[in-house]
């Protein structure tokens, strides 16, 4: 059926007075798959009125329950966090400039989530910022063109973090092929349980290094899986976080080769202390 677009402008219109005044608010909303670029004029609103950050201190927060249409929450604004409980199609956080997005399975599903797909392909397209989180696996061409996006995702199919530019990739599952194509900048983390994850990198511009050996990076993998359940209640993320020594050895850091690794977090000092004090 033809997309009026009415979810996404209802959005707007409840919370249009609560951003005039900078006051945060929560909604909450069935989706239907027919229901595209949800967020989409909120967004848009909010980065008209108060800048692309404006409301990131007072966020309007709305929750869904369903199958959300394509490009959900594209060009999210700062300020903007979208929960949804279900799944989501393709083009999920496209150019999405601040804010979070999280996605969970419904409770009680019976499948485990690092082996099902839960958001569709060619997601955080062009991302410039923001937080994605989303317990299961992403379709093919994930995070390609990232510049700023930060997220967590179980697994992802093919050409992942393509012509990637900036932002941290964080994948607690399998890999497609032709992972790092093009990839200049920003970094991933990847679960590699099979030890293949190797043959899957395209090596033209990229590094694969061991998280292991990296205490700093150990840690902010581990704060970042932290975040990851507590958004999306991962039953993949407990796992990883209950058997952390076990897992911690199967993570992989890739990285362009032009990039020095002391300065991917952007804060030589810090030590490994520091930041696992974060993560608890």
């Amino acid at each position: 059926p033809f997309d009026n677009g009415l979810l996404n402008a209802q959005l707007l219109q409840q919370a249009k007075p609560f951003v005039d005044e900078r006051q945060s608010k929560t909604f909450w909303f069935d989706i239907r798959n027919t229901d595209r670029s949800v967020g989409a004029s909120l967004s848009g609103y909010i980065a008209q009125t108060h800048g692309d950050q404006g409301l990131a201190a007072d966020p309007i927060k709305a929750y869904f329950n369903g199958t959300a249409g394509q490009s959900f929450g594209v060009w999210n604004a700062g300020g903007v966090e979208l929960y949804l409980t279900g799944d989501a199609n393709d083009y999920v956080g496209k150019g999405m400039a601040g804010g979070l997005i999280a996605i969970r399975p419904p409770v009680g599903s019976a499948f485990r989530s690092h082996e099902a797909s839960i958001i569709g392909n060619t997601c955080l397209y062009g991302a410039t910022g923001g937080r994605l989180y989303a317990a299961g696996r992403a379709g093919e061409r994930f995070g390609v063109r990232n510049s700023g996006a930060i997220t967590v995702v179980e697994g992802i199919g093919d050409n992942g973090c393509e012509y990637m530019t900036g932002g941290i990739v964080c994948i607690l599952g399998k890999t497609g092929v032709n992972f790092g194509a093009g990839m200049t900048g920003g970094f991933a983390y990847v679960l590699d349980e099979s030890g293949d994850f190797r043959k899957r990198v395209n090596p033209e511009l990229v590094e694969v290094l061991s998280v292991d050996d990296l205490a700093i990076h150990e840690e902010h993998l581990r704060g970042l899986i932290t975040e990851h359940v507590q958004h999306t209640g991962s039953q993949r993320g407990e796992e990883i976080l209950a058997n952390w020594s076990t897992f911690a050895t199967k993570f992989a850091l890739v990285k362009p080769k032009s990039s020095d690794v002391k300065a991917l977090l952007g804060h030589r000092s810090r030590s490994a202390a520091e930041l696992r004090v974060q993560a608890q």
